[in-house]
């Protein structure tokens, strides 16, 4: 059986003078082992949880990030299936807002370092391709439906 992971993909809006539309800023953390790989904060559902409850927990523990400091984007939900160490692997994804530019991140022991990106520099970071397509969707789904 596949292991079940959750996550958010955070991001935020830079505002600049004199151009119409935001730019967009991803949320990567640094994990502290093995190849020392750069995602969005996600984990493992826990018994009794729901997806959607698993990301939220997940990213206050790993960036100190509460619910309460998000906007969830509607519409938007990404399945991926790999294999990690050996073993097949769902994660899911939505996509959620901050609600203050400036939010304060607080890593966990799990996590080294954070950066908010662009779309292209976090796609370098992010080295797997499954990662790459869902920040590329994301970022082409919050392009498509900006007000």
């Amino acid at each position: 059986m596949a292991l079940r992971a959750c996550g958010l993909i955070i991001f935020r809006r830079r505002l600049i003078p004199k151009v119409e539309n935001p730019t967009i800023e991803f949320l990567l953390l640094q994990a502290s082992d093995g190849i020392h790989h750069w995602t969005p904060p996600k984990g493992h559902v826990e018994p009794g949880e729901d997806d959607l409850e698993t990301a939220l927990r997940e990213t206050q523990e790993e960036a100190g990030i509460a619910a309460g400091q998000l906007t969830i984007i509607e519409g938007f939900r990404r399945e991926l299936n790999y294999v990690a160490r050996n073993k097949p692997k769902i994660v899911i994804y939505w996509l959620a807002e901050v609600k203050d530019y400036d939010v304060e991140i607080c890593l966990s022991q799990e996590h080294q370092a954070y950066r908010w990106l662009g779309l292209d520099e976090a796609c370098q970071l992010a080295q797997f391709k499954e990662m790459k397509a869902v920040l590329q969707e994301g970022h082409q789904f919050l392009c498509s439906t900006a007000s």
